[in-house]
């Protein structure tokens, strides 16, 4: 099968930061599935990881990544229940597995989900990874009840990016929050509003921002850009007793002590946790991609695809490890095989 992956990590400029090559096409065992890929899509995670894997050596194989992938069935291991050879997918994968950057992959499918039958494959295959990750954030590590927690205020730091754009409709349709979004330019907050959001504020002067919309205090607060940056400004304007998540993490060790007079909670959120460790809960995953995917198809909720690139090509692949490298997507990106 064809596959793309890299043996160094260079620049997306270089001629070889990704090269194409023929591998076997692996074949399912226990609960894997074997899914032939028809779109895939990009996320921070990816470049991240090819910049660093191979910093300083060369592979001896190529390493295939990705984690955004929608496809067909066509092969099932001996443990599996959940699908059937011919149906149709979507999933993040397990980053400690081969990735989505090739002509088929093995995904365990207590972590896929049924591909909302009223989407393309391209715009099925942005909504995995983000989707996850905002519903954990929201659900899992905050635990808001939507009948309790009706109301309350919610801060999205980078509210146009990927997990920001799922994240907006998750905190307003199901659990029923006063959405803050942060975006700088005019695009980028026009599509927070399109998305849910009640208010957008710039994020260059975000406490006289949020004053100004009369929310100079919020209860939760959802790190999806800079933990380290926004840190001592976090502290300031969360709520007494309010709680802040962020799946960036900080190169540098954080002041817990700035939480404690107002008992605030801080949650890290990484979507792989559940795949990495094999938690007895891994099939929540599961679950919540198929929940997300009636949502979608009720028209609930609606893709976050702003970009397709036509053909699985390593030129292709470049553009949108170069989209992401730049910051500035709004929304995401998928290449379509």
């Amino acid at each position: 099968m064809k596959a793309i992956g890299f043996k160094q990590s260079l620049p997306i400029s270089e001629k070889n930061s990704f090269i194409e090559f023929e591998t076997k096409k692996p074949s399912p065992v226990g609960y894997d599935l074997l899914v032939k890929i028809a779109a895939i899509s990009v996320n921070p995670v990816d470049y991240k990881i090819r910049q660093n894997t191979a910093k300083d050596t060369i592979l001896d194989e190529p390493k295939i990544i990705g984690w955004d992938a929608s496809g067909t069935v066509t092969a099932v291991g001996d443990k599996t229940s959940k699908f059937k050879i011919g149906d149709q997918v979507y999933y993040a994968g397990d980053l400690t597995r081969s990735g989505s950057n090739a002509e088929y992959q093995l995904i365990d499918e207590r972590i896929v989900g049924k591909k909302p039958t009223s989407l393309t494959h391209s715009q099925a295959a942005v909504m995995p990874l983000t989707t996850l990750t905002a519903w954990e954030s929201l659900f899992d590590r905050i635990k808001i009840d939507p009948e309790k927690d009706k109301g309350k205020t919610v801060l999205i730091l980078a509210g146009a990016g990927g997990v920001g754009s799922i994240t907006i409709q998750l905190a307003k349709k199901l659990a029923g929050l006063t959405v803050i979004a942060t975006a700088s330019r005019p695009e980028s907050a026009a599509w927070c509003t399109s998305l849910g959001a009640d208010f957008v504020v710039n994020h260059h002067d975000l406490k006289a921002e949020l004053a100004k919309i009369g929310h100079a205090e919020v209860n939760y607060i959802l790190d999806f850009v800079d933990l380290k940056g926004y840190w001592e400004l976090a502290a300031e304007i969360i709520k007494p007793q309010g709680h802040i998540v962020s799946i960036t993490g900080s190169t540098a060790p954080l002041d817990l002590n700035v939480l404690k007079n107002k008992s605030v909670t801080f949650s890290y959120e990484f979507m792989y946790t559940r795949s990495m460790f094999t938690t007895e809960d891994i099939e929540k995953q599961h679950q919540i991609l198929n929940q997300v995917a009636d949502m979608i198809d009720e028209g609930i909720l609606k893709t976050t695809l702003t970009t397709t690139l036509l053909g699985f090509t390593v030129e292709n692949l470049k553009e949108a490890h170069k989209l992401q490298e730049s910051g500035k997507t709004i929304g995401k990106t998928a290449i379509q095989f």
